[in-house]
């Protein structure tokens, strides 16, 4: 999928490398992470650079932008938006998603290997971010949906607190993750997300489940 025109698009000059990690330009891991090992340089690249493969493939773009969810980490413009990850550590969980064996999420038992979890907390730009809902939904079924193209059980994602409807949005990430994790599979995606907001099911040009260039339904 090509970048989207768009007049916020911004230049080349405005962005810094994919491969370069700039701790002044990165949102702070924030409560979701906490706790937990949070990655930085080269550790956070490499994962980052998994999230954009993954994200181009099913199509998760930010439309207000015109380009790959992931470049909003290198934008110079928006320094505390876009995405860190932390490595969970099971002993620092303290809700009760379950795990693929069935247990709490910070369980483990003689007859099965740890399940091994990535946490991804997003940083809106703004507060008001309408595009917050369809986004992290986005990336959570390109992480889980492709899970044979990394080395983790499970991805989890969620909202940063600042935006105005995180409790709502990561109420619902949770109870996906739930579904994935007891059923093996995600539910099936809502119609739409936020109201007036392109996103979940929508491709660059507007066009509810138009398949991406892998001939899935964008942007999953």
């Amino acid at each position: 999928m090509v970048n989207v025109p768009s007049p916020f698009g911004g230049s080349d000059d405005t962005f810094d490398a994919y491969d370069e990690f700039v701790p002044g330009h990165a949102p702070a891991p924030g409560e979701f992470l906490d706790g937990h090992d949070v990655l930085d340089g080269r550790r956070h690249l490499a994962v980052h650079r998994l999230a954009r493969e993954l994200f181009e493939e099913r199509a998760v773009y930010d439309m207000t932008f015109g380009y790959n969810l992931a470049r909003l980490n290198t934008d110079r413009r928006h320094p505390d938006a876009g995405y860190r990850y932390a490595v969970e550590r099971p002993e620092a969980v303290d809700d009760d998603l379950p795990t693929s064996d069935g247990s709490g999420a910070g369980d483990e038992s003689a007859d099965c290997e740890p399940v091994r979890v990535l946490r991804a907390a997003f940083t809106p730009t703004t507060a008001f971010c309408p595009q917050s809902d369809t986004l992290t939904k986005g990336s959570l079924r390109a992480w889980n949906g492709l899970a044979d193209r990394h080395e983790f059980d499970l991805v989890r994602v969620r909202v940063a607190p600042v935006h105005q409807r995180a409790e709502q949005i990561n109420a619902a990430l949770a109870e996906a993750e739930a579904t994935l994790v007891q059923d093996g599979e995600l539910p099936e995606p809502d119609d739409g997300g936020d109201a007036g907001a392109p996103g979940e099911g929508v491709d660059r040009d507007g066009v509810p489940g138009s398949a991406g260039r892998d001939g899935s339904r964008a942007p999953f």
